[in-house]
């Protein structure tokens, strides 16, 4: 599972054999939240949350955002067109 970004101490993940749409896994301090990345112009959208509080996922959801390109062409790159 390539880990594609940090967020403060947080990995965003891709796995290399899942499913579309576009999305990441983030990963970290005993939680996990899945962003739908809504490619290639965003908003990036949360899917499922697994512990992470509200000012958590507003900061990884605007952290996804300031990164939003190079997280599509890295889904591109393993998986093809979003």
């Amino acid at each position: 599972m390539p880990t594609i970004l940090i967020i403060d101490g947080l990995r965003v993940v891709i796995y290399p054999n899942d499913h579309r749409p576009a999305h990441v896994h983030i990963i970290g301090k005993g939680k996990e939240a899945v962003f739908n990345l809504n490619c290639p112009h965003g908003t990036p959208e949360l899917r499922e949350n697994y512990g992470f509080s509200l000012k958590e996922l507003t900061k990884i959801a605007e952290a996804l955002m300031a990164n939003l390109s190079e997280l599509c062409a890295k889904w591109s790159e393993i998986h093809g067109n979003h």
